[in-house]
């Protein structure tokens, strides 16, 4: 039998890493032995066959897809660049909005034409969706041989083989303590620059709208050392930007170590090495992270704060743990200390029983803040989440539609505005790859996580580069170099 995964990244907008679809085929021989230890002496490469990944949703998502790619590389699997050798698909899911998981039962609609022309294909879900709707995909999806949840991916080779026996192979259990601590990622990126280092999994904060707790389980955070140890390991390779990874990185701790001290550590690997951390709790912000990030030049000024609304009253429905004034007084206190930081946001429209002055508050909120950018969606009710069970999604989809153009309208006015205020100063700028405006011009970012287009020159990925910022548009600087 043959194994093929595929990688693809959910792209968007101006930002020029988004850089089309990322995939790895693979194809996979027959297997006979069993299953053995990652830490045993590792097959030949490819003596297993090879291998392919499809990933929807976030970065910790894409983290895991490396993951699995690690796990099967460990196992004797190889890359191979036709789908047509692939026997196997695996499609690693997203659960947090409808829209994602419509996305995943359209590709199984064109997997199952695909598995009606080739009647030993073998295809699998892994990840958030396989976990929440774990009896769906065995019971009814005929399509799918393999359901595989966010913590049961040390598994993969065994059930590919207990599928292509004929058996539906299925492990969806959330653990307490899985990390996936020791095992070294298979960089799925292209630049080689920038990576993604997850330090803890799961989430405890039981938000009303969310579904992670329930696809993720609950939070455990990762051996400091293991983490370490990737960085260092991602420095010496090349790399010159990490993001700690995490449902929320500010919650992390591992004996005495909090968060604020793991960055700390984090920036003392080289001060070549960029560090960014995402995505923050409001409530978990400390004071120590902010002066933590304040020592440390590498430590990147931008901070992404998700408040969801500007309504104390819709803060309290969702769970969040904070007020409007809380969310503002944690605003202030990294524009005294950083004043120079990019704060970025996630906001929902829509929530239940969201009144207009609700929604008004929102629009104020992000006024008063001024983000730099912001993700920004219509409520989605997700079964199972507290908001489910126990509230009414009673705002029309007529009027969701219209006050998430009105917060997407106001956040291209802030992120302009924004942006042109950077229009004559200069930035360190860290080279990511080569422009898809052209190939005359090279893209990077600045400490706050701005895209900038510049002339190529003589620049590769990795560099960093002082520039000049001459222009922009609401999603990218245009500068020149300095030197």
């Amino acid at each position: 039998m043959y194994l093929c995964m595929i990688l693809l990244s959910a792209g968007g907008g101006a930002d020029e890493s988004n850089d089309d679809t990322l995939r790895i085929y693979l194809s996979l021989r027959p297997m006979t032995t069993n299953h053995s230890s990652l830490r045993l002496a590792r097959p030949e490469p490819g003596s297993a066959g090879k291998f392919y990944i499809e990933t929807y949703g976030c970065q910790m998502n894409q983290n895991d897809s490396e993951v699995v790619a690690a796990v099967l590389q460990a196992d004797g699997f190889a890359h191979t660049a036709s789908l047509d050798e692939a026997d196997v698909v695996l499609i690693n899911t997203c659960a947090i909005r409808d829209n994602a998981e419509q996305r995943i039962w359209g590709r199984l609609a064109e997997f199952r034409g695909l598995k009606r022309r080739r009647p030993g294909l073998l295809v699998g879900i892994i990840g958030c969706m396989a976990e929440r709707l774990k009896d769906r995909l065995i019971e009814q999806e005929q399509t799918v041989d393999l359901v595989v949840g966010p913590d049961g991916y040390r598994s993969l080779p065994a059930l590919v083989r207990q599928a292509a026996g004929g058996a539906k192979a299925v492990n969806v259990l959330l653990s307490r303590e899985e990390t996936y601590a020791e095992i070294a990622p298979v960089r799925l990126d292209r630049n080689g620059v920038t990576a993604f280092v997850s330090i803890m999994r799961g989430c405890n904060n039981m938000c009303s709208y969310c579904v992670v707790p329930y696809t993720r389980g609950v939070e455990r955070s990762r051996d400091t050392e293991t983490i370490l140890a990737e960085v260092r390991d991602l420095f010496e390779r090349g790399y010159r930007e990490v993001t700690l990874l995490g449902q929320n990185v500010n919650s992390y701790r591992y004996g005495e170590v909090n968060f604020a001290r793991l960055l700390a550590r984090v920036a003392e690997v080289s001060p070549l090495l960029r560090v960014r951390f995402a995505t923050s709790h409001p409530k978990d912000l400390s004071d120590e992270l902010i002066e933590t990030i304040a020592a440390w030049p590498n430590i990147c000024r931008a901070i992404h704060l998700p408040a969801q609304s500007g309504s104390s009253r819709m803060l309290e429905l969702m769970n969040r743990k904070y007020t409007r004034e809380w969310y503002l007084g944690r605003i202030e206190a990294i524009r005294g200390r950083l004043p120079e930081c990019s704060i970025s946001t996630d906001l929902i429209a829509g929530f239940c029983t969201e009144t207009p002055e609700d929604h008004a508050a929102t629009l104020s909120l992000m006024r008063e803040v001024g983000y730099e950018f912001a993700y920004m969606f219509k409520y989605s009710e997700r079964p199972g989440t507290k908001a489910q069970r126990t509230m009414r999604d009673d705002v029309p989809e007529a009027v969701k539609t219209a006050r998430l153009t009105e917060i997407i309208n106001l956040q291209n006015e802030l992120s302009l505005a924004a942006n042109r205020r950077d229009v004559g100063r200069h930035f360190e700028v860290l080279i990511e790859g080569t422009s898809k405006r052209s190939a005359d011009e090279v893209y990077g970012r600045t400490s706050q996580n701005k895209v900038v287009i510049l002339p190529k020159m003589n620049y590769l990925p990795g560099d960093y580069v002082h520039v000049l910022i001459t222009d922009c548009s609401s999603a990218t600087l245009i500068g020149t170099p300095l030197c």
